[in-house]
């Protein structure tokens, strides 16, 4: 698949999101927190907010902690508003592990979080089924369990793995429908592709219909070190980190053509479905705009 397609991460604000939906873009993407270090909303209720205030975009989480909820409550949530956008969801989850007082408050082991999140994911489609279930754990087990009515998408919305490293990766290639890594640098890219593709083979695994996505952190600036700048800081305040040596290696920062040629890089390395998060907090709308009209237009699809 060469069809390239565009989305942003979105504040659940009727004005702003209708004013996104008026733009020539494809999905819309929510993340959050339980209990983070800096302010954050939580992750479904915000996808909640996007179901109700939008019209036709896809919508998704970007992401969701997984191992933080019930795999049981995240599938009557999602086949719930998978219903109530007719079918526009897409559940993008990770395992977090940077704030360990988020675990500590939902009563689950930091060390624990990959392996809940590998049981998980198949039983959450298990339970879309609408069928009566019985799973023996370890860590969800349940007997004679029936979640209805299923979500409108035949088996589900499509489940997208999130993360930076290759228990990630191995994730991705054995039970997602899609990758979606976040503070990557194109390279890195390229080989998480090879990974998935080699983990998918030896379990079996088509991955035809597997979506290639990339969450980027994007400043569009006449004055490239100024765009830099603003960059690092918005990363700096997201993160708790100094993220001034590293925004050229996992960011898109700079003039529309440095940005552009940023983004070819990640398609050319197998990208697919690019999620723009403008890197400012001046004025986020004023950046959708550059991005769509100054960069888009830039980007191709690459031949491979």
């Amino acid at each position: 698949m060469n069809q390239l397609s565009f989305g942003f991460t979105a504040s659940p604000v009727r004005e702003e999101v209708e004013a996104l939906e008026d733009l020539p873009i494809d999905s819309l993407w929510v993340g959050g927190h339980v209990a983070s270090r800096n302010p954050s909303p939580e992750a479904m209720v915000k996808l909640a907010q996007l179901a109700v205030l939008t019209r036709r975009v896809r919508i998704g989480t970007s992401i969701l902690l997984l191992p933080l909820y019930p795999p049981a409550i995240v599938a009557k949530q999602i086949a719930d508003l998978d219903q109530t956008t007719g079918g526009r969801v897409t559940l993008g989850v990770g395992v977090g592990g940077e704030y360990e007082q988020e675990f500590r408050a939902c009563g689950v082991p930091v060390q624990e979080r990959g392996r809940r999140v590998n049981e998980a994911i198949p039983l959450i489609r298990k339970l879309w089924t609408a069928e009566e279930i019985s799973h023996p754990g370890p860590f969800y087990p349940m007997e004679q369990v029936r979640i209805h009515p299923a979500p409108v998408q035949p088996g589900g919305p499509p489940i997208v793995v999130a993360g930076r490293k290759d228990p990630a990766m191995v994730r991705a290639g054995r039970l997602g429908d899609g990758w979606m890594p976040y503070l990557y640098s194109p390279r890195a890219y390229a080989e998480s592709v090879g990974r998935i593709r080699e983990v998918a083979a030896e379990a079996g695994r088509d991955l035809a219909r597997f979506e290639w996505m990339q969450f980027l952190f994007t400043n569009v600036g006449d004055d490239p070190e100024a765009a830099r700048r603003e960059t690092a800081g918005f990363l700096g305040g997201n993160y708790d980190q100094d993220f001034s040596a590293f925004v050229d290696r996992v960011a898109a920062a700079g003039t529309a053509a440095q940005v552009a040629a940023r983004v070819q890089e990640y398609v050319d390395a197998g990208a697919r479905h690019i999620i723009f998060t403008p890197a400012t907090r001046i004025d986020r709308m004023a950046m959708v705009r550059r991005i769509l009209d100054e960069v888009v237009p830039l980007v191709r699809p690459s031949s491979s």
